[in-house]
């Protein structure tokens, strides 16, 4: 197996994945600046002065995890657990609530911090990608391809968003910078015929990756959920096992929202991985957690800037040691 972690040469299976280390983390404290102002920087600003921990101080602390979109029922679960701790007079002062604060966010988030791994018992191992139109799922891919051929990895993707002329362009210009193939139809062909193409050419080629785009849909909109269930019975006629990994593209900034398409394509499909994209220019990082606590599913990356490795392997601790850090 390969598992997929911040690699920059090629990597022997069954190697472990790396750590995140100080100066990841302090990269990804300034990326995830707009929460933290709404998060862990209003937090600093009323510690400020404070020198017992009492009930006003949670209250304080609850509103600014609903205003980062933490949701309600994580933002309850650590007010619960504070308040707690506040009972048994174990928050003695505001360094202890901190220490606390963080421990109660990391075992919310720990849970979902499973790294994809890549079984090249199967082979091509086929990770179908799906989400809402804007995303991110077409750039997603294209930086997923950088990875993995990071990994040493070879990586064959299948154009299968054939309702957008523009969706086959870009999958077509990631390809080219990255030097893979992409099997593409003609606009409006069967999405399922063109990953299944796909997977079949990859099989021929011995392609240890291949990445399937999907046309962006709503999570209500019926005939194309039920599309992408016509694409797995397909391809499970080439290998009884695929897609290997079917992987949820979220936008942060949807916040609560994008909860509830985690949950309709969850219900519709059964994902077994999220990428939670655009935290960098969103206020709203606080949904990592409404996800975790509500679904439970791996998050696999988290997408924090625009350039090619921004799209990172997701680790709790370095997570919430970015938001809550000084």
């Amino acid at each position: 197996m390969f598992g997929f972690g911040k690699r920059k040469k090629p990597v022997e299976p069954g190697s472990t994945t790396d750590q995140p280390t100080d100066s990841v983390a302090d990269s990804l404290a300034s990326r995830l600046a707009k929460t933290r102002r709404g998060l862990g920087d209003s937090m600093t600003d009323f510690f400020l002065g404070k020198k017992e921990i009492d009930r006003d101080t949670l209250d304080d602390l609850e509103t600014s995890l609903l205003s980062a979109d933490v949701g309600v029922e994580a933002t309850t679960e650590i007010i619960e657990d504070l308040q707690s701790r506040l009972s048994r007079k174990a928050l003695a002062d505001v360094d202890a609530l901190q220490l606390a604060l963080t421990d109660s966010m990391r075992e919310i988030l720990s849970p979902c911090e499973q790294t994809l791994q890549i079984d090249l018992a199967s082979k091509p191992y086929v990770i179908l990608v799906v989400g809402i139109n804007g995303a991110g799922k077409t750039t997603s891919i294209g930086k997923l391809t950088h990875q993995f051929q990071q990994q040493g990895l070879s990586v064959m993707l299948a154009a299968g968003d054939t309702f957008r002329a523009a969706a086959v362009e870009q999958l077509k210009e990631w390809g080219a910078r990255n030097e893979v193939p992409v099997i593409a139809q003609a606009a409006g062909a069967d999405a399922a015929s063109v990953i299944y193409d796909t997977v079949q050419s990859a099989q021929a080629r011995s392609i240890d990756v291949v990445i399937a785009d999907t046309a962006g849909r709503l999570h209500t909109q019926t005939n194309l959920m039920d599309e992408l269930a016509k694409i797995k019975r397909v391809l499970g006629k080439l290998d009884p096992t695929a897609p290997h990994e079917t992987l949820l593209i979220l936008d942060a900034g949807f916040g609560q929202n994008a909860l509830q398409q985690a949950q309709q394509f969850h219900q519709a499909i059964g994902l077994t991985g999220i990428a939670i994209t655009k935290l960098d220019g969103t206020a709203k990082g606080g949904i990592v957690f409404a996800i975790a606590r509500k679904l439970g599913l791996p998050i696999r990356f988290i997408g924090v800037g625009e350039g090619i490795d921004d799209l990172r392997p997701f680790h709790a601790n370095e997570f919430v040691e970015a938001l809550l850090s000084d």
